[in-house]
């Protein structure tokens, strides 16, 4: 699975307003749903049914909120840069400030957490966080994201 077929630059948000968890949520659906063409609405229910199990803040300011979609062909993904930390519940209990929404088909399995470990992996590299923290544009931070995957790659 190819990392640039899990993101493009139009579902990266560089600098998100947002105050709250749901609010930072609820933006991401609007966010996916114009990618996707589905209703924000169901999005939303998705990945606060999935909260709901546990938190997806997995520590460092990062959270991956994640769902499946009935319906849905491919895994998607939509990305925000917080412009000021916000409690999302993590893990390690510090605010986040990168979020990276991953929903996938409803019978997707296997692929679904081969996206989430991939995810996972490039929130992990402390070069590519601190790089994306520091940029300021949606082609910035995807071609940020495209190097750290194409050099953990290899």
């Amino acid at each position: 699975m190819d990392f640039q077929s899990l993101i493009e630059p139009a579902a990266i948000m560089p600098a998100l307003k947002a105050t709250s968890k749901r609010q930072v949520l609820q933006e991401m659906a609007t966010k996916a749903s114009e990618l996707i063409g589905r209703p924000e609405r169901e999005i939303l229910e998705t990945i606060l049914g999935r909260e709901k199990l546990g938190s997806t803040g997995v520590g460092n300011g990062i959270a991956i909120p994640h769902g499946r979609l009935p319906g849905l062909t491919r895994i998607t993904g939509a990305f925000a840069r917080l412009q000021k930390p916000i409690d999302f519940d993590a893990l390690d209990e510090e605010p986040v400030d990168l979020v990276f929404l991953l929903l996938a088909p409803e019978n997707s399995g296997a692929d679904h957490l081969k996206a989430l470990s991939k995810v996972a992996r490039l929130l992990r590299d402390p070069e590519t966080v601190a790089s994306i923290r520091g940029l300021q544009d949606a082609g910035s931070i995807f071609s940020a994201m495209v190097r750290s995957q194409t050099r953990n790659a290899a």
